[in-house]
């Protein structure tokens, strides 16, 4: 599981219970070099000292925003001239797509989620894959919901669905540089972006309730998976979802 002289991006760190903010930790406690993003000045505050804290580079990217990610990567080439490791961990949906039945989500709602949530890990995929000249590992933010019905989950299940397959045909697509894309799918965890689920703490006491371990993961158990799949260790693991849920998605 050591990351030393290997170059990582991390996208999505919101603030210190971000679940990127978890791998970040850990890649760096590997030996990693690091690239952070923020959204906004609004998340700056929160993001910047986290940046500080491990060294890293921090840079602004909405993928929304045109020319933003390609101005990442630009750093990417000149500060080191390579990527070994990309952590794409950002999702988004309009509140009242979101809060709703899937069959009422409007075309337009639906079309950004799946923009923002799973095309974007395409693009990132895209721009990474000259800079992972001697391979690399590339991995992004799953859940449950998208292989099961989950209760108020709604329109991410399918979304999320969507981010699995790409990751499945990334895989296919890159294999054979030797850069490797895996989804990791942890089970609920109390971040900033899960709250904004409807009956979030519903689907905590479920998840607490039908794990056979009874328990929530933690940041620095997702992060040390992320770090395993990031390294050597893992190097004939690719395409895969790979969970990290207490055990949750066993039960059915």
């Amino acid at each position: 599981m050591q990351l030393q002289g290997k170059a990582a991006l991390v996208v999505g760190v919101a603030n210190e219970h971000s679940l990127a903010w978890g791998c970040a930790q850990a890649f760096h406690e590997a030996g990693a070099q690091l690239v952070l993003t923020y959204l906004n000045e609004k998340a700056l505050p929160f993001v910047g000292p986290l940046a500080d804290r491990i060294g890293a580079d921090l840079l602004p990217l909405n993928v929304e925003t045109p020319g933003e990610l390609e101005a990442v990567f630009g750093h990417i080439e000149r500060r080191w001239g390579k990527l070994d490791v990309l952590l794409h961990s950002i999702a988004f949906a309009n509140k009242e797509d979101l809060h709703g039945r899937l069959v009422d989500c409007s075309a337009e709602g639906f079309a950004r989620a799946m923009d923002v949530s799973c095309h974007s890990l395409i693009r990132m995929s895209r721009l990474a894959e000259p800079l992972m000249r001697e391979g690399g590992s590339i991995l992004t933010m799953s859940y449950y919901g998208a292989e099961k019905v989950v209760q108020n989950y709604n329109m991410m299940g399918p979304v999320k669905a969507a981010l699995e397959a790409s990751v499945r045909y990334l895989a296919s697509n890159l294999g054979e540089k030797r850069i490797r894309v895996n989804a990791i799918s942890p089970g609920p965890v109390r971040t900033r972006a899960a709250s904004g689920l409807p009956h979030f703490d519903q689907l905590i006491e479920e998840a607490l309730q039908g794990a056979p371990e009874h328990r929530l993961v933690t940041l620095e158990e997702v992060g040390a998976l992320a770090a395993f799949l990031a390294s050597d260790a893992a190097r004939g693991i690719t395409g895969n979802t790979e969970y990290i849920d207490a055990g949750y998605h066993i039960k059915g």
